[in-house]
């Protein structure tokens, strides 16, 4: 954290000043409210207990101290609230002129420094990734990235679900429809190949469904699902499933065929979009883990039998949950619980998280009940991160009839959204390449800001085009506050102005303008320590608009380099490196670049 001089000097005089007062006292200024007179408040409520006194005397005390400091301007003193303005150097001593050093320091001490496993992404191998996945995604390596950039160290995991009736679905369309095409033959991305296989799957399913339907009217009430295996494919699917898990050799041949393909297509969307997991787990690998602990809980008592055989949990208010059937098979739960041991096991992390929508919010409860009636004393560090579904003005998705939103496709609409708003403020010496770069970092940063900047648990709309503007509450509008201090510092370089923040006069940038991008400045560390502490980057988001507002109100009325003399240029040329460090330092955090210029 920041701290004013003047902040420290005050705890000391009234450490001083209340003998009675406790040992650690923590004062921390906030910023004053836009309808207040005042740059920092000082709420006394906030620690008038550990002077073993009352708010109003703290108050009157704090304010009687700070009318006399050298750093303060002015002092207005609202009932147990100390409003102070800052004198123009105190505001930027330890801000911006200090920023690099207080970022390379970090964020969190040692001590609170923890080992975190993070789960996210868990695509299926039978389709392609989309709108849903790049949320997930988008989710996962941000949070992964803002709980480094704390100092926490992070492991970053991927469990994909490569078995299952899904993906024999997937193979058997293959069977049928496929006449031996491949990803290269065709021309496509292997998980897009896979994936229309999965819908032509469903459409002859349904189409399958129907004629059943004809044929006995008195099954016109019943589901899909509950026709599936009277149903020609259904069966055959089925007996896939069945030949899978015997070891056919000819099923497995085409599984991992199959499942290359698709492997190697999400390589692509996942370096697009920047992620490297530390660790990939595949679910052909871990569905079966997990029986015996529920058989060595059953011995403990942790679980009981019912009569008709199956193994229960009573979970009290979650109520009864089964985690092994009747006939000995698993239940998904199941896996779950031997998986989170596993990763345990693995990399002893201080803490797991998995990154899943909401609709699992009862599955996660219960696996964390279920771990800490077994005994896991780490069964209390962990956390669902759940998050609401994404809908576009187009409407929601619906994987089985191929109108879901590719991921790829989406990627590929944000870059030429992107390209087309960066080709209209280009000139002409932009060459063809660098058009192309910047409209990668434009596009897929707008997509990620705008995933990130409601709280995960919103259900929200995604509107590609609004995200993509230069203007408004968006990714590029940050972006291009950098852009704009990139191209003020190449403008300085050929007048033979730098900015060393150690040599400039800050006491010069003295306006309301210029303080007021000090003192966004100063809450980053505290932005970055709440943000991770929620496990929820939408507040950085906001905080990186607001410290982007803030930049663009001061450049529009305090000229740069063409302040009125040398030394006011430095100091606002400095203002200016300041907020880059922030804003880039910033988003990087939320895994976006910062193209050299827009």
């Amino acid at each position: 954290m920041i701290q004013f001089d003047f902040v420290n000097e005050l705890v000391a005089h009234l450490k001083g000043a209340f003998p009675n007062a406790a040992a650690e006292l923590a004062i921390i200024p906030e910023r004053c409210p836009e309808n207040m007179s005042g740059e920092l408040t000082i709420n006394c409520f906030r620690f008038a207990r550990d002077l073993k006194a009352g708010p109003d005397p703290v108050a009157g005390a704090v304010a009687a101290f700070l009318e006399g400091h050298p750093d303060i301007e002015s002092v207005e003193r609202v009932k147990a609230f100390v409003n102070v303005t800052l004198k123009a150097g105190a505001a930027h001593r330890r801000t911006a002129a200090a920023i690099n050093d207080v970022l390379q320091a970090g964020i969190l001490d040692e001590a609170d420094r923890r080992r975190i496993l993070i789960e996210y992404s868990a695509p299926n191998t039978n389709k392609p990734q989309h709108l849903g996945h790049v949320r997930n995604n988008t989710l996962g390596m941000s949070l992964a990235a803002l709980l480094k950039r704390v100092g926490h160290d992070v492991i970053e995991i991927n469990l994909v679900n490569d078995r299952g009736i899904h993906i024999c679905k997937s193979m058997i369309g293959y069977q049928r429809f496929g006449n031996g095409v491949t990803p290269e033959s065709a021309g496509v991305k292997g998980d897009h190949l896979v994936g229309e296989f999965y819908v032509k799957y469903s459409s002859a399913l349904k189409d399958e469904v129907r004629a059943l339907k004809e044929q006995h009217p008195e099954l016109a009430d019943k589901s899909e699902d509950e026709l599936f295996l009277e149903t020609e494919l259904g069966q055959a699917t089925q007996k896939m499933l069945q030949d899978w898990e015997a070891g056919d050799l000819e099923v497995r041949a085409l599984w991992e065929m199959m499942n290359s393909w698709v492997f190697k297509g999400f390589e692509e969307t996942y370096r697009r979009i920047g992620i490297k997991f530390d660790r990939t787990y595949l679910e052909s690998e871990t569905y079966m883990l997990g029986k015996d602990l529920i058989y060595d809980g059953l011995e403990r008592g942790v679980f009981q039998k019912r009569d008709d055989g199956a193994i229960t949990i009573d979970l009290g208010k979650l109520g009864q949950k089964v985690v092994l059937r009747s006939d000995g098979t698993s239940v998904y739960i199941t896996q779950d619980i031997g998986t989170t041991l596993k990763k345990y096991e693995d990399y002893h992390p201080q803490g797991q998280i998995w990154v899943v929508g909401d609709e699992q919010i009862l599955h996660f409860q219960m696996l964390f009940a279920i771990l800490k009636k077994m005994g896991y004393e780490w069964a209390d560090n962990l956390f669902h991160l759940s998050y609401g579904m994404v809908n576009l003005p187009t409407g929601k998705m619906k994987s089985r009839e191929g109108t879901v939103v590719d991921a790829d496709d989406l990627f590929e609409e944000m870059v030429e959204l992107a390209r087309g708003a960066a080709a209209e403020r280009a000139g002409e010496e932009v060459s063809p390449e660098e058009l192309s770069a910047r409209s990668e970092i434009i596009g897929m940063g707008a997509l990620k800001f705008m995933l990130l900047k409601f709280n995960p648990k919103t259900t929200m709309m995604f509107d590609p085009q609004a995200s993509v503007k230069f203007e408004g509450d968006t990714g590029p509008y940050v972006q291009y506050a950098c852009a704009r201090i990139n191209s003020i510092e190449r403008k300085a370089a050929e007048r033979g102005l730098t900015a060393d923040p150690a040599a400039v006069d800050w006491s010069l940038a003295s306006s309301k303008e210029e303080k007021a991008v000090s003192l966004s400045l100063w809450q980053y560390p505290q932005i970055l320590r709440a943000a991770a502490e929620k496990k929820d980057c939408s507040g950085l988001v906001e905080y990186l608009l607001d410290t982007a507002k803030a930049f663009n109100r001061f450049y529009r009325e305090c000229p740069v380099l063409n302040a009125d003399d040398d030394e006011l240029k430095k100091v606002r040329l400095a203002l200016c490196v300041a907020v880059r460090t922030v804003l880039t330092d910033g988003l990087a955090t939320l895994t976006i670049g910062v193209p050299e210029a827009m």
